[in-house]
C-alpha cells in the first residue's frame, strides 16, 4: 500500500466522517400538520407567533433566540421589547421576512403558513388544544432547541395542578361550571386543556364532550344547563346579565361569577408553562364562589 494511496484513503475517510457528523447535526421536527421541518442546526433566530409557544421557548431558557413575536406575546416581560410582527391570524409577512428567522413558530390555523413557506422560510406549525397537545409541543420545542429534558416543564405543571386540586375544600366538588373563553360565546369544552384542568379540579363542565374543545355555544344552551358557577374574563363580561334568560341562571342569581382580569385570562387561555398557575387561579375562584 503506497503512501499516496493511504493519504487519499484517509482524505476520503475524513470526508465521510465529516458528512456523517454534519448529517447528525441536522435537526428534524414534525409539526402538527405532519410536516417534517429540517434545519442544519438548532435555530438561533426565531419568530414566535403564538403566546403559548413564546412562553415555552422562554421557559426552556432560550428567550435570547427570539427575534420577533406576535402582538399578544407579553410574557415574560422581556419579550415585550422585541419587534412585533402582527397577530397569529394576520401576521405581518414583510416584517417577519425582514427579521431573517431560521424558523417561524405559529399556529396551524394561521393564514400566513403557506405564504411564509413560499418565501423560503422554515415554518413549524403547532396549535395545542388539549393537555396532551401541550405536553407534546413542549417536547418538540425541546428537540428543536436542543434542550435536554424539556419534559421537566410538564412534570412541574402536573405537580402544580395536583396541588391546586388538593387545596380545594370537599364542598365545592361537583359544581357545574360554564367557562366562556372569548367573545361570541366560545366556551371551554371538556376536550380542551381548560376543560381538562376543570376536571382535575373536580368540577363538572356543562359543555358536553361531543361539542369539541372550544365550541361556540348558543346562549340558550347555558340557560338550559343552569350552571352553578360561571368563569369569564373582563373582556367578555359586559352585557352578560342582559343576555336573554341569563338573569335566571343560578350562577347569576347567587352571584357565583368569577371575572378574571386580562392578566389572569392570559394565563388561563394559554396551553403553556403557566398551566399550573392557571389551575391555582381557577381553584381560588371555585373556593371563593363555590362555598357561598
Amino acid at each position: 500500500m503506497t503512501r499516496s494511496w493511504c493519504a487519499q484513503w484517509l482524505c476520503v475517510f475524513g470526508w465521510l466522517l465529516g458528512a456523517v457528523a454534519a448529517h447528525a447535526a441536522d435537526v428534524q421536527v414534525t409539526d402538527d400538520r405532519g410536516v417534517t421541518v429540517t434545519l442544519a442546526q438548532s435555530p438561533q433566530r426565531i419568530v414566535s407567533l403564538l403566546p403559548s409557544l413564546t412562553e415555552t421557548v422562554c421557559e426552556l431558557g432560550q428567550c435570547h433566540r427570539l427575534v420577533g413575536v406576535d402582538r399578544y406575546s407579553n410574557h415574560p416581560a422581556t419579550v415585550r421589547k422585541l419587534p412585533q410582527t402582527g397577530g397569529g391570524i394576520d401576521p405581518n409577512i414583510e416584517a417577519i421576512v425582514a427579521l431573517r428567522p431560521d424558523v417561524v413558530l405559529m399556529a396551524t390555523s394561521s393564514r400566513g403558513v403557506q405564504r411564509l413557506e413560499s418565501l423560503g422560510l422554515k415554518v413549524l406549525a403547532m396549535e395545542p388544544k388539549s393537555s396532551a397537545d401541550a405536553q407534546r409541543v413542549m417536547g418538540k420545542l425541546g428537540e428543536l432547541l436542543a434542550v435536554p429534558d424539556a419534559q421537566r416543564i410538564w412534570r412541574a405543571i402536573d405537580a402544580g395542578v395536583s396541588a391546586a386540586a388538593q387545596s380545594l375544600p370537599p364542598g365545592v366538588r361537583s359544581l357545574r361550571v360554564y367557562y366562556e373563553v372569548s367573545s361570541g360565546g366560545y366556551a371551554a369544552g371538556t376536550q380542551s386543556f381548560i376543560g381538562e384542568l376543570m376536571a382535575r379540579l373536580g368540577v363538572r363542565n356543562i359543555v358536553t364532550p361531543e361539542l369539541g374543545p372550544f365550541p361556540r355555544i348558543n346562549p340558550e344552551y347555558v340557560v338550559r344547563a343552569n350552571p352553578d358557577l360561571i368563569m369569564i374574563g373582563t373582556r367578555n363580561v359586559h352585557g352578560m346579565a342582559q343576555r336573554p334568560g341569563w338573569s335566571g341562571i343560578r350562577a347569576l342569581r347567587e352571584q357565583r361569577v368569577c371575572v378574571f382580569t386580562p392578566e389572569e385570562s392570559d394565563v388561563l387561555v394559554r396551553p403553556g408553562p403557566r398551566m399550573a398557575e392557571a389551575a391555582r387561579i381557577m381553584a381560588r375562584c371555585i373556593t371563593e364562589k363555590g362555598l357561598r
